[in-house]
């Protein structure tokens, strides 16, 4: 008679795939016959899956070292997955299907590594679901912004779904950001098809470097060219505001996503002057102060809010 699996080790080997899973040595196909061979290694494995985003968040596990780490410390590191998850993940197991809730808190950027060998890196304030089916891939994006890296599936395609917004992918890499009135999407990798529900459009073609908004109600509109853009927009990723001639009050925007206090700018035509520059984005008084000595402005900290204001007119 086998013995039978024990919980701990049912753990320390959805971890193992998790890790896979990040490295992009993933077989997707392997991972679905291991999670059918008992029912507890579903659960375990989205557990892992969501700690590890949250590890990697943190930057408290490299993905180099979490093989070895894991098995040196392997039981007091799950344990710490159990309790990561199941303090921040809602997660649905039923058979061949796998769906989590992933939410990230003004100023959090998280990175998880998704059951088919795909990748999501989440923005600031952001909700989403992801549903792995037998023949489709879910991810509803219900608020905020993500880029996916999609692991190649013919037969199963990657489709997020934000209102009537649809974005569908085989093998590529994307990110959809959710605003007033639609999605903006920017294509990094390969090609996607986008598209609104009801809007009466067919699926526009976006392919690498091409951005598009899709409106709710009208559908896609002409792909963009704007690979630069592209790159600056996405920098949101390693944590970085990239700015080439955006307004001050635009960025002060950008800024605004992701932190509590506030950037508040008093005079508007502040607002209009233009920016070159790099930023953390978790350094909103920082950038206050670079913008505000580029213009001859001043600031002033009043609780959670940066106050920018002229010292003297502005020349014209």
């Amino acid at each position: 008679m086998t013995e039978r699996e024990s919980a701990a080790d049912i753990e320390a080997a959805a971890a193992r795939w998790v890790v896979r899973a990040d490295r992009g040595d993933l077989d997707p196909a392997e991972l679905e016959a291991w999670l059918a061979a008992d029912t507890r290694r579903q659960g375990a494995f989205v557990r892992a899956q969501a700690a590890w985003g949250l590890l990697d968040r943190g930057r408290a596990l490299e993905v180099e070292e979490a093989p070895r780490r894991l098995h040196v410390g392997r039981r007091g590191l799950l344990a710490g997955f159990g309790a990561a998850a199941a303090a921040c993940v809602a997660v649905v197991v039923t058979p061949r299907l796998l769906a989590a809730r992933y939410g990230t808190a003004v100023g959090e950027i998280r990175r998880v590594p998704l059951a088919d060998g795909s990748l999501a890196a989440i923005n600031t304030d952001t909700a989403l679901e992801v549903a792995m089916k037998p023949r489709k891939r879910e991810v509803r994006l219900d608020r905020g912004e993500a880029w996916f890296q999609v692991a190649k599936d013919a037969e199963r395609p990657f489709v997020v779904e934000s209102g009537p917004v649809r974005v569908r992918a085989v093998g590529t890499a994307f990110s959809v950001r959710r605003r007033d009135g639609g999605c903006e999407v920017l294509v990094t990798e390969g090609v996607v098809e986008v598209w609104s529900e009801g809007a009466g459009e067919g699926p526009r073609r976006v392919t690498a470097g091409e951005r598009v908004f899709a409106s709710d109600s009208a559908g896609a509109a002409r792909p963009i060219p704007a690979s630069l853009e592209i790159t600056r927009e996405l920098a949101w990723r390693e944590g970085q505001i990239v700015l080439d001639g955006e307004a001050f009050g635009a960025a002060a925007e950008e800024f605004n996503r992701y932190n509590a206090r506030k950037i508040v700018i008093a005079d508007p035509a502040l607002a209009e002057q233009k920016l070159v520059g790099w930023f953390r984005t978790n350094e909103p008084e920082s950038f206050a102060r670079a913008a505000a000595a580029s213009f001859g402005a001043r600031v002033t900290v009043r609780g959670d809010a940066i106050l920018v204001q002229s010292v003297a007119p502005l020349a014209e």
